[in-house]
């Protein structure tokens, strides 16, 4: 990638813009793209996905266009015709390109884009939790709990020009089953299988995830919940006199990503680190440090000599899907 380049990450409520330029002495390294003119644009305040990118573009690009853009959605990218699932926002890939006079777009799955990001990452972009070191040129694993749970990973691969780079997988991990791994967890599930036909890993861990979580943790004492959302579950379990159903909903829900955490580190053999992205955990890390995320990762039996030394970060960079997308340019 050279030259300036349009950068988005679309959500169901808002659409976030920046502009990159990259300088043509260092085009393969992310940290040397400049990112700027990051906004936030309501998504409702216009009718399309060309109509929000023409506003940004009228304020922070009105003599240079850009050539070449990047956009990262939340919902899967299956081929040229996009419909956005919390969104009435429906559009061709080409279309979009046409109508933006772009060069070149590349649109992917938002999470693809924050796994993308992670080889971009400074040591002030990540907080690691527990002991572990990464090994160079092994899979990473990339999770994150947010509006729902995204899952990829990065795969080691060598560019065209022989220069290394990263596969990231686009998946619909967040909706594998759910697993209790003790009796209390058990129970917690069984009063979530009441509700919903599958309780996938994204029905507890998600802003709506915590919700249910806590709202099981009453019912399985036999107790009406209150109407809280995550954040107010969240500030409840971590004030100096905490709600206990709060705080044992939210150490549930660090317990349960610690085990889906360790599943994939399992099923990829990420050696080469896990980590853990999305809104919530940056907003709960001291929460979240002391909680049993690392030892749930790490205790799987026979495994946890192969699970011990691999290391876990969560993610604190504040729009990583941004490092992600500059990389997709570079290619």
């Amino acid at each position: 990638m050279q030259g300036l380049s349009l950068l988005a990450d679309i959500g169901g409520t808002n659409a976030r813009f920046a502009l990159s330029e990259s300088s043509e002495t260092a085009p393969h390294d992310a940290h040397a793209a400049s990112i700027s003119g990051v906004r936030i644009l309501p998504c409702a305040d216009y009718p399309s996905l060309e109509a929000a990118a023409e506003a940004y573009l009228a304020l922070e690009a009105p003599g240079a266009r850009p050539k070449q853009a990047a956009i990262a959605l939340a919902g899967p990218v299956t081929g040229d015709r996009i419909r956005m699932t919390n969104l009435p926002w429906e559009f061709s890939i080409d279309g979009v390109r046409r109508s933006l006079s772009l060069d070149r777009l590349e649109v992917v799955n938002d999470f693809t884009a924050v796994a993308l990001s992670i080889p971009a990452l400074g040591p002030d972009d990540r907080a690691q939790v527990g002991d572990g070191a990464p090994v160079a040129d092994a899979p990473i694993a990339v999770l994150g709990p947010g509006s729902g749970l995204g899952v990829s990973s990065l795969i080691p691969r060598k560019r065209s020009n022989g220069q290394p780079g990263w596969t990231a997988l686009a998946t619909e991990g967040g909706h594998v089953t759910m697993a209790p791994v003790n009796d209390r967890e058990s129970a917690i599930l069984a009063v979530l299988r009441k509700q919903f036909d599958h309780v996938s890993a994204e029905r507890v861990l998600s802003g709506p995830g915590l919700v249910n979580l806590y709202e099981a943790v009453c019912l399985a004492d036999g107790r009406e919940p209150a109407r809280l959302t995550a954040a107010q579950v969240t500030a409840a379990a971590t004030t100096h006199a905490g709600d206990p159903a709060c705080i044992e909903a939210l150490e549930t829900f660090c317990g349960m990503l610690g085990t889906v955490a360790g599943n994939l580190a399992l099923s990829i053999g990420a050696r080469g680190g896990v980590y853990i992205a999305g809104g919530i955990a940056p907003r709960i890390l001291s929460f979240f440090t002391h909680s049993r995320f690392r030892k749930r990762f790490v205790e799987k039996g026979r495994m946890r000599d192969y699970l011990g030394p691999i290391p876990t970060y969560v993610v604190t960079h504040p729009l990583p899907a941004f490092l992600g997308l500059t990389a997709k340019l570079d290619g």
